[in-house]
């Protein structure tokens, strides 16, 4: 696997039972950072693939080195995962700051 954020290929050593979830991982960050607008069925499609191996390997001890290197992956697991346990993967920072401005967006609706 290589990471996407940085400039240079890093490799990850992940058992056999996640190479599917890396795979459509790899796809996703494609699609991601393609300069063209993807499919919106083929998005979703491939969206729902991801979010059921994730599902699948929720827990699973490498999870969290694959998450490493595929971003939007790591986007969706938290967001599916945000219910118990908010911005997990995000930086402190930014995941108080999106707190904040949901709290303030609900304050803003309740006073209308």
């Amino acid at each position: 696997m290589s990471s996407s954020t940085d400039a240079s290929p890093r490799v990850v050593r992940l058992p056999a039972t996640l190479n599917n979830l890396a795979h459509l991982a790899t796809m996703l960050e494609k699609l991601e950072r393609s300069p063209r607008a993807p499919d919106p069925g083929q998005y979703r499609h491939l969206v729902d693939r991801v979010s059921a191996e994730l599902t699948r390997h929720a827990g699973h001890i490498a999870l969290p080195q694959l998450l490493e290197c595929f971003p939007a992956t790591a986007e969706l697991y938290e967001n599916q995962r945000y219910d118990v346990a908010g911005l997990c993967l995000s930086p402190l920072e930014r995941s108080v700051q999106t707190e904040q401005a949901a709290r303030d967006a609900l304050a803003a609706m309740r006073q209308r």
